[in-house]
């Protein structure tokens, strides 16, 4: 693709990385940019930079917040002994708009893959450990997409929690096998939240 400015070139090349956009699809974006008033275009690095910044994660269950501690836990209207695992900011959003959840969620942040190189240390497991042994929670459900690694996932941080005595859950396979959780429809992922199943009783299942 030739162009003829360097800098469109390099505004292109700049947005072509982000996940599923390619050189044709980020070209029509800096044109599109490039015909809008230059406020727009501020209004959109000051909101970019702002959130790159000065966004931070929840101290409590990891998820993205404006604040040390996100909204969800800081609701005191939500069921705090009850913990939604998940694997990122995605499916809590998907989860929140099913409007069937009223406990708290733990964000992993990823799955143990170790094709990609993720092992459980990279991931938000040890802090989640701690919360079931601080004898505060009453029932751990976990909420990953059910594919090899969200299995692989689950059953590890099983392992690291079954003698807690607390309930260890996991929602009802309304989601597809190899299905990601956000891409869910609400009714049948609020529908696996309620009917969700001792998680013991899944793995004979499967």
């Amino acid at each position: 693709m030739e162009f003829s400015s360097k800098l469109l070139e390099k505004a292109v090349n700049e947005i072509s990385q982000l996940p599923g956009i390619g050189k044709r699809t980020a070209l029509r974006l800096v044109l599109h940019l490039l015909k809008q008033p230059k406020e727009q275009t501020g209004f959109l690095t000051q909101a970019l930079v702002a959130m790159r910044e000065e966004i931070k994660f929840c101290e409590s269950c990891h998820n993205i917040s404006d604040t040390a501690i996100c909204e969800i836990c800081s609701n005191t209207n939500r069921n705090h002994q009850l913990v939604c695992v998940v694997e990122d900011i995605r499916d809590v959003m998907a989860i929140e708009n099913t409007g069937q959840f009223k406990g708290v969620y733990h964000v992993l942040g990823g799955k143990i893959s170790p094709i990609d190189g993720v092992g459980p240390s990279q991931l938000k497991i040890a802090s989640l450990v701690e919360k079931v042994k601080s004898g505060k929670l009453s029932e751990v459900i976990f909420a990953l997409s059910s594919t090899m690694e969200g299995d692989t996932t689950n059953f590890y941080i099983y392992k690291q929690i079954a003698d807690s005595g607390i309930i260890i859950s996991t929602i009802a396979r309304g989601i597809a096998v190899g299905d990601e959780l956000e891409y869910a429809d609400e009714v049948t992922l609020g529908r696996s939240i309620l009917q969700r199943l001792p998680f013991e009783k899944a793995i004979k299942n499967n």
